[in-house]
C-alpha cells in the first residue's frame, strides 16, 4: 500500500529539518514508528522494513512511511529500532546491505550492542553511531506511535573510538529533527546511567505490583494514585524487559545490591529484635479487628511508637527520597519546578474533559503537569491540573465560574 502523496512532500506549516532521506526503519514498532511519523510530517522519504508484514502495513497507514521493497533509491540513513538482543545483528547486516549509509541503532543497552559491532566488522563501524532517545510508554507497538513522541526528551548519542564525525553530526541532527535535545555519553556512561533512572525503577515498580496478585480484596479496594504512581511502569511488555535488562546486567546488578543495603538498614530500624516472618508481607491483616469504640493510647505505647529507633530510620529514607526527587529535572531539562495543583471533580461521561481543558484553554493558563484519578464506586473523578504557584487563584476563580466543583488538595 502506497501513500497518496509523493513521499518528498511536507505536511502543511512542517519544519525545515536537517535530516537527508531516504530514511529506511527497520523495527516498525513505538520507537521506529514514532520516528517515521515526525520524519514524514517535515517531509522526509521513510521506509519501513519490520519480521512482521502485519506492523509494516500498519506503519504505512498510519503514514509512518512505505513499506520497503527492493528497487526502491538506496537510503543515506538506516535506523534500526529492533530489541536489543538482536540489535547487533541487524546493525551489521545493514552495514553490509547499505554501504554508503549511516547506520544508528535506538536500543536501550549500548556496551553489548556497541562492542559486538566494531569486533565483527571494524572496517564498516565507522559508519555506524548508536542512539538512545529516552521517550517511551508503557504500551509497545506502531499503533502507539506518535510524531511527538521525542519532543523535549533526551536523545543521548553514543559514539565509539572510530565513528565518523559526520556520523555523529547526523545523529545529533536527527535528534533536533525530533524536538529532543541532545546529551553525549561513551557506551559505559550510558549503561550505568538508564539502569538507574530506567531499568531498576521497571524492576521496583513490578516487584512491587507482584506483591499485588496475593493481597487481599480488601487492601486492594483502598488503592489509590499513590499506588498506581509507582505501578504504572510494571504494564510493560515483559519480553522486551526481558532482553534490556539482561543485556546490562551488570549495572543493573550494582544498583540492586546498593538498593538492596538501603533496605537492610530500613528492616533493621524497623524491626530491632529482627525481620518478621517471611512470606506474608502483610503480616496477621486478617487477624486485624476494628475497635468499635475510640481507644485511648496507653503513654507505653505511644513511647514506643514514636520514639523507637524506627523513627531515625524511617526519617533518614524519606529525607533522602526528597532530596533525590529535587535532582530530578524539569522540563526541557531544567532544574524541577514547584507546582501548584488545582483539583477538579470531572464525571465519567465522554466530552468532559475535553471540556475542562477548553476552560483552562480560554483562561489563558498553561497546564505544566496533568494527573486523571478515579473515584472507586463513582461515576466522576479528580483532574489534577499542574500549574505555576502564580496560576492556581486566577485558575481556581475562573474554573468556579465556569461552574466546575473543586476540591481541596
Amino acid at each position: 500500500m502506497s501513500e497518496t502523496l509523493p513521499q518528498s512532500a511536507p505536511q502543511s506549516g512542517a519544519a525545515v529539518v536537517g535530516t537527508q532521506g531516504p530514511v529506511l526503519i527497520i523495527g516498525a514498532g513505538l520507537i521506529g514508528g514514532s520516528i517515521g511519523l515526525a520524519l514524514r510530517r517535515a517531509g522526509v522519504d521513510v521506509y519501513l522494513r519490520d519480521a512482521s508484514p502485519t506492523a509494516m502495513a500498519l506503519g504505512e497507514s498510519l503514514g509512518a512511511g512505505r513499506v520497503w521493497q527492493e528497487g526502491l533509491p538506496a537510503p543515506s540513513l538506516v535506523l534500526v529500532a529492533t530489541p536489543p538482543d538482536v540489535t547487533a545483528e541487524v546493525v551489521l547486516g545493514a552495514l553490509r546491505e547499505f554501504p554508503t549509509a549511516f547506520v544508528f541503532d535506538v536500543s536501550s543497552v549500548k556496551n553489548a550492542v556497541v562492542h559486538e559491532v566494531v569486533a565483527e566488522d571494524g572496517a564498516m563501524a565507522p559508519r555506524y553511531c548508536s542512539v538512545h532517545p529516552m521517550a517511551g510508554k508503557e504500551v509497545n507497538g506502531v499503533g502507539a506511535a506518535t510524531a511527538d513522541l521525542f519532543a523535549g526528551r533526551p536523545w543521548v548519542v553514543v559514539a565509539h573510538e572510530t565513528t565518523r564525525p559526520d556520523a555523529v553530526l547526523a545523529a545529533r541532527t536527527l535528534g533536533t529533527d525530533l524536538g529532543a535535545f541532545l546529551l553525549t555519553l561513551d557506551a559505559d556512561e550510558h549503561d550505568r546511567a538508564v539502569a538507574l533512572v530506567s531499568h531498576v525503577p521497571q524492576l521496583v515498580s513490578s516487584l512491587m505490583a507482584g506483591l499485588l496478585v496475593t493481597a487481599p480484596p480488601a487492601a486492594l479496594e483502598l488503592a489509590g494514585g499513590g499506588l498506581r504512581d509507582v505501578t504504572r511502569i510494571a504494564a510493560s511488555d515483559p519480553r522486551l524487559w526481558n532482553a534490556i535488562l539482561a543485556g546490562n546486567e551488570t549495572a543493573v546488578r550494582e544498583i540492586l545490591v546498593e538498593l538492596q543495603r538501603n533496605l537492610q538498614a530500613l528492616i533493621a530500624g524497623l524491626s530491632p529484635e529482627g525481620p518478621r516472618e517471611p512470606g506474608n508481607p502483610y503480616g496477621n491483616l486478617e487477624e486485624i479487628v476494628l475497635p468499635t469504640r475510640p481507644c485511648e493510647p496507653s503513654e507505653t505505647s505511644a513511647r514506643t511508637a514514636w520514639n523507637s529507633p524506627a523513627v531515625g530510620a524511617i526519617n533518614t529514607v524519606l529525607v533522602r527520597g526528597n532530596e533525590g526527587v529535587g535532582r530530578i529535572p524539569g522540563k526541557h531539562g531544567d532544574a524541577a519546578s514547584k507546582y501548584g495543583v488545582v483539583a477538579v471533580l470531572v464525571p465519567d461521561e465522554p466530552g468532559f474533559l475535553g471540556g475542562l481543558f477548553n476552560d483552562v484553554g480560554s483562561a489563558g493558563i498553561n497546564v505544566e503537569d496533568f494527573r486523571l484519578e478515579h473515584s472507586l464506586g463513582q461515576a466522576r473523578g479528580l483532574a489534577y491540573l499542574y500549574v505555576t504557584p502564580a496560576s492556581v487563584e486566577p485558575l481556581m476563580e475562573h474554573l468556579a465560574q465556569q461552574g466546575w466543583s473543586l476540591a481541596e488538595v
